[in-house]
């Protein structure tokens, strides 16, 4: 905010980016989901144009036509700013990034990390999800039913407002058919024949729930190492939370003795760990080849490769898959990220980390 005069705010709902910008001393304030604010900027120019200072403008995503007027108001009034916050990522930013090229910085919002809940409730976290109202619930219970109504919320008023006319039930019943995708490479063609709808109808959907941050889509690395590589995405729930929501888990014991338990660590870990990494690399990608070497989690910093790989277990142990992934990438470190507490290492630029030591400042160059 200190550097541009427009910043952006993305995230999912309900997941602090109102609250967030409160922070901040607005001059003035307009929620497009209020009926007077919107009948307000239904002449944009009329009601902007007078202001100065910090304009905050929550559910942007409702008003693509204000960009466009942002950009002339910043250029020549000199006296705005403006705080935008929206939940709908890939059109949001294509707009913003065609009308307000060089004057609009984006920061994400996701749910709660490890550092904002302290990283000894991290079973807490794995089993509610990060968003806030989930986390805080009072009881598992309760947390499970705000989750239910989260989701129906979502697929019932959020997809339609984004102008995405899908029946409810349908994306629902794709979105939990997905849960058992979770944490695998996901052949489109191979899913479309089970969904009973054709691939690109898969891509659509999967688009829609990328776009409003419920869905990752870990893109694969591609390298020359004259080996035959996995060239499919693997797909995650974001929320960890909103996947046990879908699986029907409310407790720690039900996530236990669930088929997905393996599946489910995975994720969340890996996205504890990707958001420790992404606010300095934001292109991340995992790496596998057919016969069967892996890792998790790869990613480029200063000149070098690094690599997560996620264990469910009690004390990892060194594998010819670590090996051959540390020998083919070349890789400057690889960590083992596991539930245990102890940190050891496991070779020569192979070491096991716990979930608990991967924070914002998880220091890896």
């Amino acid at each position: 905010m200190a550097s541009f005069p427009v910043t952006a705010i993305l995230g999912p709902r309900q997941v602090g980016k109102t609250t967030l910008a409160r922070e901040f001393t607005a001059d003035h304030s307009f929620d497009l989901e209020n009926p007077r604010d919107a009948a307000m900027l239904a002449e944009p120019q009329l009601a902007l144009e007078p202001l100065s200072g910090l304009i905050v403008i929550d559910e942007v995503q409702r008003a693509p036509n204000l960009f466009p007027l942002m950009r002339h108001l910043v250029d020549t009034r000199k006296v705005q700013r403006y705080l935008i916050l929206g939940s709908a990522s890939p059109n949001l930013i294509r707009q913003t990034a065609e009308s307000l090229a060089g004057r609009i910085a984006y920061h994400e919002l996701g749910g709660f990390r490890l550092g904002d809940v302290r990283p000894e409730k991290w079973r807490k976290l794995w089993l509610r999800g990060g968003l806030p109202r989930s986390f805080i619930a009072r009881t598992d219970e309760l947390s499970h039913l705000w989750l239910e109504q989260y989701v129906a919320t979502f697929l019932e008023r959020d997809v339609p407002q984004l102008g995405i006319n899908i029946p409810s039930a349908t994306l629902r019943r794709f979105w939990t058919m997905l849960c058992h995708y979770h944490g695998q490479t996901l052949n489109y063609a191979e899913f479309a024949r089970s969904f009973g709808v054709s691939d690109m109808t898969v891509r659509r959907y999967l688009d829609i729930l990328e776009g409003t941050f419920m869905v990752r889509l870990l893109q694969p690395w591609h390298a020359n190492i004259g080996k035959r590589l996995v060239k499919h995405p693997k797909m995650y729930l974001r929320d960890s939370g909103v996947l046990h929501s879908l699986l029907a888990i409310r407790t720690l014991r039900d996530l236990a003795s669930h088929n997905k338990l393996g599946a489910s660590w995975e994720g969340f870990a890996l996205e504890v760990a990707a958001r420790a990494i992404g606010k300095r690399n934001p292109e991340l990608a995992f790496w596998a080849t057919h016969s069967g070497a892996e890792v998790d989690l790869l990613w480029q910093q200063s000149g070098k490769n690094w690599a997560v790989e996620i264990k469910y277990a009690d004390a990892p142990r060194l594998t010819r898959s670590m090996a051959t992934a540390l020998t083919d990438l070349q890789l400057a470190h690889l960590w083992i990220i596991y539930p245990g507490d102890r940190a050891y290492p496991l070779a020569s630029k192979i070491s096991v980390l716990p979930l608990a030591d991967v924070k914002d400042s998880w220091q890896y160059s």
